[in-house]
Parts: structure tokens; sequence; C-alpha cells
């Protein structure tokens, strides 16, 4: 049994993928002599060399293009976005060319490109170093988006995006890399969870919160403060917005008759809107009240000394969990 931190827990799953298939590259900014700036990387090119562990220009649209040219020759690159606002140079290289090219060859060429993408506030940085964009990547056919919100599921999702022949877009929430979790070293790909299964991180039974990245943690403290007022809430860990593992969800939905949906990203068509959708659709007959959104407000990330406003908390979620009851 190992202690790790998120941070940790991505840097030993590139690791063992690239030990594993030594056609597993890691390219970005700053990744291979500086570890990157969350020191993610950090030790991968002095054991891999600069071959494998590429330090690029500041220039994502590149990063990705040449990600895109090395999967069609056989490779398994993986790109390092420094920040989640730094992605937008390279949108059009995602949405018009990684995402398509294998329908456009009717399934002939596979994109096994992983890009990892720093997510969310609770830093104290400006605005393009502390955003939720996942729903620009949700929205496109053709990507998987998967979010790890804690130190286990980051080295195995990890590994598990590695190997996926479809290109996956890896959020990793930066506010929680300094989170610590024990791994069972023990364990194997085969014992994890699959990459697009949702997790009941917490039972309940009075009403289902569903959550992902960041504030799975924020969740769970919401439910033990709620535990103290008699009140049951079962925590979803979401982990993949697309797919969406509508069964997970819906069984604790059916169950529990409610739902609250929290992300950090604005509420306006944000994920939250799919999920309340789909789970109004699915769970019609089972719901006593309408599915309750808690997300960012629909503004351009605020200075550092407001972001706490801003961002869901616990008193936001309980606020949502108390309206829901109430009917």
């Amino acid at each position: 049994m190992a202690t790790i931190t998120l941070a940790k827990g991505i840097n030993m799953g590139l690791r063992k993928a690239m030990e594993n298939d030594p056609k597993v590259l890691v390219m970005g900014e700053d990744v291979g002599k500086l570890g990157g700036v969350f020191r993610v990387t950090d030790g991968l090119q002095k054991d891999f060399g600069e071959d494998r562990v590429i330090d690029t220009p500041l220039a994502e649209s590149g990063i990705v293009g040449t990600a895109i040219g090395l999967a069609l020759r056989g490779y398994r690159p993986v790109c390092e976005i420094q920040f989640d606002g730094f992605v937008y140079p390279a949108f059009d290289q995602i949405v018009s060319q990684l995402a398509k090219m294998r329908a456009r060859a009717l399934g002939k060429v596979s994109l096994p490109v992983v890009i990892r993408i720093p997510v969310g506030g609770g830093i104290g940085a400006v605005e393009h170093h502390s955003e939720s964009n996942e729903a620009y990547f949700a929205h496109t056919a053709g990507l998987k988006v998967v979010v790890c919100s804690n130190p286990v599921d980051a080295f195995f999702m990890t590994q598990q995006a590695i190997a996926t022949d479809d290109p996956v877009i890896l959020y990793e929430p930066k506010r929680r890399y300094w989170e610590k979790a024990d791994l069972d070293e023990s364990l194997t790909l085969e014992d994890a969870t699959p990459l697009h299964r949702a997790r009941v991180a917490r039972e309940g039974a009075d009403i289902t919160v569903a959550a992902y990245g960041p504030v799975v943690k924020t969740a769970m403290e919401a439910a033990t403060a709620a535990d103290e007022e008699g009140k049951s809430i079962e925590v979803i860990d979401l982990r993949t917005l697309s797919p969406l593992d509508m069964p997970t969800l819906c069984a604790s939905v059916e169950k529990t008759g409610r739902l609250v949906v929290v992300h950090e990203a604005p509420v306006f068509l944000g994920m939250g809107a799919e999920v309340a959708a789909r789970a109004t659709e699915a769970c019609f007959y089972s719901l006593e009240a309408p599915v309750m959104r808690v997300g960012g407000f629909g503004t351009p990330y605020p200075p550092s000394r407001v972001e706490e406003d801003y961002l869901p908390d616990l008193d936001r979620i309980l606020d949502a969990v108390d309206r829901s009851l109430a009917f």
C-alpha cells in the first residue's frame, strides 16, 4: 500500500504506460526538464529521454497537430495542455481533425491521442488558468471525455485513456493535485473501475448528488454535513462525461427519487443540463422533485479574491438539497 497524491497518480500512470509500450510519448510545454508547471511529469524525461518526453514550443495547435500525425504513424501520444484556458488555440485541430478523422476514414484509422487538461479553479489564478470547458468537448462527437477526482482514479484512468484507440480528453482537477489517498499496488487495470463507468462514492437514501472532478470532494463534505441533520445523500462520481454512464446514475435516482447535479462550469448549457435532461427522460416516474443544478455563474472567471463566491461550495449544495427535499 502506497500513499500518493493525485498528481503522483498521474505520473505513475504515465510511467507504467511508457514502460509497457515504447510507442507512448508525452509532449507539451515544459513537460520535460521542468516536469510541468504542476510537476506532474517530473522525472519522466530523465528516465525515458528527450525523444519520448518532448518539450514543445508554446503552440497548442502545433502540439495537437503533431500528435495527430504521430498517432497516424502508430504512436500513442499524450499531450499536456498547461492550463485549461490554453486549449483554445488547439480547438480547431481537436474538433475538426482529431474528433472526426476516424469517422471520415470509415473506421480504417484510429487516433489514440490523450489530451491531458488541468481543469477548474480554486488555486487563486486568473482567467484562462481556472476554466471549466468540458462541455465543448463532451458535445463533440468522436471524443471521449473523462474526469478523475482522486489519486487512485488518476493512476488507473491515465493508463486506461492511453490504451483507448479513440481520442480521449482527460481532465485533471488542479486544486486536487495534492489530495492524498492509499493505492494498493497489487491491483491491476483489470481490478480498476472501467474508464466509462460512474462510481457510487457514498451511499445514501434521500437524494442523489451527482458531481465530477474537483467538486466530488465538495459533494462528499456536503453529504457528511447533511448526515448530521438526518438527511442521507448518495454521491455519484460521474467520472465519464462522454459517454455518460446513465445506468449507474439512474439506479441511484430511482432509489432516492431526487437529483442535484454539481459542477464548477456555468450552469447555462453546462454538463448539468444534459444530465438533468437525460435523468428526467429516463427516471420521470421516479422523480419526486425537479432536478436541481449547482454550478458557476454566467460570467468570465473572476479575480482570485472573489473566486470562493463563484465556485460551488458546501452551502450552495445543501441549499439545493433542501429545496429538492421541500417538494
